[in-house]
């Protein structure tokens, strides 16, 4: 009998599942600590929802707090800020679109669906970041009497809708929800 026939198959079987097992288990360990940092770390985690008390915000009066690392704008608008917000019409909007992330992406930018929705349309929750380069808009101004950024001009109306300047889009409303008449969760 010659060597090559006195090879056990079994034998060579293990032998190469025991090397591809091997392998797999040294890629694993190799790759999981690249793995493991993209994972998002505890203070981050615990950033996901902040809630806001705004029993405080008479009409007027507006409420920055930081979010995910942004700044978040909470405002009580007077009846005459719903009101203008109201009055404009679809067709002198710059971006028809609510980009409110309570709603679905193709609702229109009426105020009442950027706003906090029915019975509540005196509050707006916005992420106050001018979507033109990313600067903070100063609130109550501007010639629409709402936010304006004044490194390069772009003008939001009262309802956070972009009205005038190179801002391509209305600034973004969050994931929030009302869960007391004084409390509202971002996130």
């Amino acid at each position: 009998m010659s060597a090559a026939e006195s090879t056990d198959p079994n034998r060579r079987d293990f032998l190469y599942v025991a090397t591809g097992m091997a392998a797999v288990v040294g890629a694993g360990a190799l790759a999981w600590p690249f793995i493991d940092q993209m994972r998002p770390d505890a203070s981050t985690l615990a950033l996901s929802t902040v809630e806001v008390d705004v029993s405080s915000l008479e009409p007027g009066m507006s409420l920055t707090v930081k979010w995910r690392g942004k700044p978040i704008f909470v405002r009580n608008r007077t009846p005459e800020e719903v009101e203008a917000a109201k009055a404009v019409p679809m067709s002198e909007l710059k971006d028809p679109l609510a980009r409110n992330a309570n709603l679905p992406s193709d609702a229109q930018a009426t105020d009442v669906d950027r706003s906090a929705g029915e019975g509540k349309e005196n509050w707006l929750v916005m992420v106050g970041v001018c979507t033109h380069l990313g600067c903070i808009p100063l609130g109550q101004q501007g010639e629409y009497g709402g936010w304006f950024c004044p490194c390069h001009g772009s003008a939001y109306d009262t309802a956070g809708r972009i009205r005038h300047g190179p801002a391509p889009e209305n600034m973004a409303i969050p994931t929030f929800s009302f869960i007391s008449d004084t409390k509202v969760r971002i996130g």
